[in-house]
């Protein structure tokens, strides 16, 4: 069996159903084997969009996704897409195709040094120079994505090793991985810090979501009668209805997310790593609280300044072993009355109707027609921040966005890659002007694959999350943020065989909402939206609470914009 044959082989035995990919000389042998393949292959127009796709499909389901590219410029063109799954700890096979292993370093026709560049973005890369190396590449590299902490794993195939045969008798070989770093000496100690708690809180984050662990974090905060907040990543991991969760942390998360942090005496982390957009400033915490750290990644476990005690290991064992160590629930304290006091104070009312059409409004609308078959995916900017602040999730798999990398043009293939996975579910992407533009060339793999996603664009003319920098911080002086003459975004849709409607008015949003679901099509709606709305509160990065821009938030503003911008040094 010739190297593309076996590669695709393996990869049928590994459940792999789907690849997105763009072929390319490198990658021929491949794409001629795959005609015989019960894979599908989806063509994006874009590899860094492939990548995208692979991730997307991945977050939606928990599996690898998998994604192809050829040598040289379409090896590169991948890199942003894998280190934003790298980033978020998405699960991945990277294929890339390379010139024949004679040339390798002889600056032949699209040659890259793709295993160099792939080093810090993946959890491993292979080399792949002799074919008989194929199947453990392929195994191996499978059980790296997805034991541990996951994340993407990339494989370099030369064409001529493609061409070459495997031995048979490898194909069947097993290769395994060593068992993760597990180390839960401090048990016994963090379940009598919890118990004797009188302000527990726990700080919940993507590991969480990715080792399945929601029923068990819902279980432990109503033992606990212990509020919940998140990282970003950690959104959706319990119902935001329920009466614990206060919602997201950060740089423009909820103010009672951050109140409570400030106030626990006990914290749990779970399957964040304190990143500075989860908590700004670490020195805000108090120094009398204890911090409970638990992570799969050992290198992460424990990096809190605060961390008393330190866990490493699946969150969803380790969180069993918690709840059976405390058994009974607690009474109501005075903590949990204090909390359902806060929480009132931080609903607010965006049922907005003005015009332009507010930001908020547009996720109010968006939060109405939310079942538990819709995926949301977004871009990255203000309309992110919008729905990860006001958007209220029913399950861990509902929320799919660039957290860590932040990566602008994620949401729109993602949401691709989430539809093909779901296909039983509404697919919506949250975009902005800006954004969207990255990426809209993918509306034809949308309508030649036949998934009728929906994009929102909240289209302010401007790159509004810089703009809002520029504006709070920076004097409104305004440099490279304006989008002058953008596309009829309507139009350029329905070229691709697409569909969409422009919306003016508030007051057209549920409808329209109603038939892009129902059109059976991709479908862009392009919103009118107000460019003087910014995301608020908002804590300048490094800040503390006297540096919290609060707006329209009903909490006392500590900093008002022009102050803000006065303190800038």
């Amino acid at each position: 069996m010739r190297g593309a044959k076996a590669l695709l082989t393996l990869l049928e035995r590994e459940g792999v159903e789907v690849i997105f990919g763009y072929p390319g000389g490198s990658t021929i042998q491949i794409y001629d084997d795959l005609l015989d393949s019960k894979i599908h292959h989806v063509l994006v127009r874009h590899e860094q969009c492939a990548a995208h796709m692979a991730d997307g499909f991945a977050r939606a389901t928990g599996k690898p996704g998998v994604c192809l590219a050829t040598s040289g410029p379409g090896s590169t063109n991948l890199v942003t897409g894998v280190a934003t799954a790298y980033a978020d700890s998405s699960p991945m096979l990277v294929l890339t195709g390379q010139v024949t292993t004679a040339m390798i370093g002889n600056a032949a026709f699209q040659e890259a040094d793709t295993f160099s560049l792939m080093m810090p973005i993946t959890k491993h890369n292979f080399r792949v120079l002799d074919a008989a190396q194929v199947p453990e590449a392929v195994k191996r590299g499978m059980n790296i994505a997805r034991t541990g902490r996951m994340g993407p794993v990339h494989i370099d195939l030369p064409s001529d090793v493609m061409l070459a045969d495997v031995p048979e008798k490898l194909m069947n070989e097993e290769y395994p991985v060593p068992s993760p770093m597990e180390d839960f000496t401090g048990m016994l100690e963090s379940v009598r810090m919890l118990l004797n708690a009188e302000r527990p809180l726990l700080l919940v984050g993507g590991g969480a979501k990715w080792s399945n662990a929601g029923p068990e974090v819902a279980k432990l905060a109503e033992l606990l009668i212990a509020p919940v907040v998140t990282s970003i990543m950690g959104k959706g991991i319990i119902p935001e209805e329920h009466p614990l969760c206060l919602g997201i942390l950060g740089m423009h998360g909820r103010e009672v997310s951050r109140r409570a942090l400030l106030e626990a005496d006990v914290i749990l982390a779970v399957g964040t790593r304190f990143s500075d957009r989860t908590l700004t400033n670490q020195n805000e915490i108090p120094m009398t609280t204890k911090i409970i750290h638990l992570d799969i990644d050992p290198i992460e476990a424990g990096k809190g300044q605060r961390t008393k005690v330190r866990l490493v290991g699946d969150a969803k064992k380790a969180l069993q072993q918690m709840i059976k160590g405390i058994g009974k629930s607690k009474k109501e304290t005075e903590w949990s009355r204090r909390i359902q006091e806060v929480k009132k104070k931080c609903s607010c009312d965006i049922d907005i109707n003005t015009s332009p059409i507010a930001p908020q409004k547009v996720i109010f609308e968006l939060g109405k027609i939310l079942t538990d078959k819709t995926i949301i995916t977004t871009e990255v900017g203000q309309n992110q921040m919008w729905a990860s602040h006001f958007l209220k999730v029913r399950n861990p798999q509902q929320f799919i966005t660039s957290g860590g990398f932040g990566t602008m043009g994620f949401g729109f293939p993602a949401a691709i890659g989430a539809k093909y996975a779901r296909r039983d579910h509404t697919v919506i992407d949250i975009a902005g002007d800006g954004s969207i533009q990255m990426v809209f060339h993918e509306f034809a793999t949308a309508v030649n694959e036949d998934l009728p996603v929906v994009v929102v664009v909240m289209n302010n003319g401007w790159l509004g999350m810089v703009k809002q920098w520029q504006k709070l911080f920076w004097n409104q002086r305004y440099s490279g943020t304006m989008l002058k003459n953008n596309p009829d975004f309507v139009a350029l849709a329905k070229a691709f065989g697409a569909d969409g409607v422009r919306v003016e008015r508030p007051s057209e949003l549920a409808e329209t909402y109603q038939r892009a679901i129902k059109s059976g099509v991709p479908f862009l709606i392009d919103v009118a939206t107000d460019p003087e709305e910014d995301v608020l509160p908002m804590i300048q990065v490094g800040k503390t609470v006297d540096h919290v821009v609060s707006g329209k938030c009903g909490w006392a503003c500590k900093k008002t914009a022009s102050a803000a911008a006065s303190s800038l040094s």
